[in-house]
């Protein structure tokens, strides 16, 4: 729709019709309310930035961001988009796509202030999608940087185990699938490749691709791989992550069910990654 995003008319057509589905957002903050993602009416709205998001089954949705002290209800009701991520994949696996587009477009707007070229203040154009310096004209528009995510394995059949590592700032029990930005002049294969050994000590050989996820916070591509482990030796790095670890299948079962062992899920591709290592759904205590 990104004719519309600069067509006035059209757009306070949009708004004046009481079937467009509008999403409050307050700064970069979602308010779930009785287990659901709320969208309002157009004439419920707040006044705000607004963003057009996308058609979905014929209905246009919209975005308002607004203020966090400017949103109705209390401030503890609205909370980051990672603390609903089960709620949609359980209950709106569909909306994932516009929530990831309203929060990415929310992140920017809250991290770009001024213009980098001159200092001067910027102005929202294109449903949300542009901003313009008010001083020297030039455009701005949201980034995306790509980021690696990986499933690391080694070993074959029942001895078959992938790599999962501990962030230092995570809770006790929760591992995840490592991951990465990529650098300037670096592949994607590659990035794979240095992350996993910088992080962990593990060389890392055959890379494969397998698929990817809009993830704005604050704003990156997730590109997820597969891998083969060359080595298995672990050696942390000690900065960002705390521990690693081999999990065989049933080393992993046993732990996700006991409770012991945590790991992202829904619609997180570190979980779609995971699962399709397990080769079934994630359904213990540590996968709920």
């Amino acid at each position: 729709m990104g004719l519309q995003r600069t067509d006035e008319a059209w757009l306070a057509a949009r708004m004046s019709d009481p079937a467009t589905r509008v999403l409050v957002v307050a700064g970069n903050r979602l308010r779930p309310v009785d287990g659901a993602i709320v969208w309002v009416a157009p004439d419920e709205a707040p006044d705000g930035t607004l963003v057009l998001l996308g058609d979905r089954d014929g209905v246009v949705h919209l975005a308002v961001i607004v203020a966090p002290d400017a949103a109705p209800g209390q401030p503890e009701e609205w909370v980051p988009l990672r603390d609903v991520l089960t709620l949609v994949a359980d209950h709106a696996p569909d909306e994932a796509p516009l929530l990831m587009h309203a929060i990415g477009l929310a992140e920017w707007h809250h991290a770009t202030k001024f213009c980098p070229r001159c200092g001067g203040t910027l102005v929202d154009r294109a449903a949300g999608h542009e901003l313009r310096c008010t001083r020297c004209d030039r455009a701005q528009f949201p980034r995306t940087d790509p980021a690696v995510i990986m499933a690391i394995t080694h070993g074959e059949g029942d001895d078959e185990a992938i790599l999962l590592g501990r962030n230092r700032a995570w809770p006790a029990g929760r591992w995840s699938t490592l991951a990465g930005f990529c650098e300037p002049g670096e592949t994607l294969e590659d990035a794979v490749r240095r992350e996993v050994h910088e992080e962990v000590g593990v060389r890392v050989g055959e890379v494969g691709y397998f698929g990817s996820q809009p993830w704005p916070l604050p704003a990156s591509l997730m590109l997820g791989f597969t891998g083969r482990a060359v080595s298995t030796e672990i050696d942390v790095d000690g900065a960002e992550i705390e521990e690693g670890r081999w999990w065989t299948r049933g080393e992993f079962e046993a732990a996700g069910r006991s409770g012991e062992l945590v790991v992202p899920r829904g619609i997180s591709i570190s979980s779609s990654l995971i699962q399709a290592w397990f080769g079934r759904p994630l359904d213990g205590p540590g996968w709920g």
